[in-house]
């Protein structure tokens, strides 16, 4: 699959997710259960991945965590707040160009429509 496909499926999963549990849970129960969900659709899912930076020379493996990501290609940052910042969508983007990922989501399950929740990122361009 490629990043759209991966991505049309994550929102699909996402949305249905929402509409099941709705808003108001910790952070954490959306990503496992999303991790689940999109298992359950054939896809390979990574939690809590490690995202390694270098500086100067100078190796840190465990600089950063990303929350999801899916295929190897598309990054998911979680939220389960009341509204999003700029902050997050620029923590999305650094997770991304660190993996030299093209497509990631910032995914607010606190919001009170998923649709309202679901910011979509990209890196370059997707093919």
């Amino acid at each position: 699959m490629n990043e759209n496909e991966i991505g049309t499926v994550v929102v699909d999963c996402s949305i249905n997710l929402h509409k099941e549990l709705g808003p108001g849970l910790l952070e954490n129960v959306y990503e496992t259960l999303l991790a689940y969900e999109l298992e359950s659709r054939g896809l390979k899912v990574e939690r809590q991945v490690s995202i390694p930076l270098n500086y100067k020379g100078i190796d840190f493996k465990e600089s950063f965590r990303a929350d999801l990501l899916i295929e190897g290609k598309v990054v998911l940052e979680m939220k389960s707040i009341e509204h999003v910042s700029n902050a997050h969508k620029k923590q999305l983007l650094t997770y991304m160009k660190l993996m030299d990922c093209k497509l990631g989501y910032l995914l607010n399950f606190g919001e009170a429509l998923m649709v309202d929740g679901i910011t979509r990122t990209l890196n370059g361009f997707i093919d």
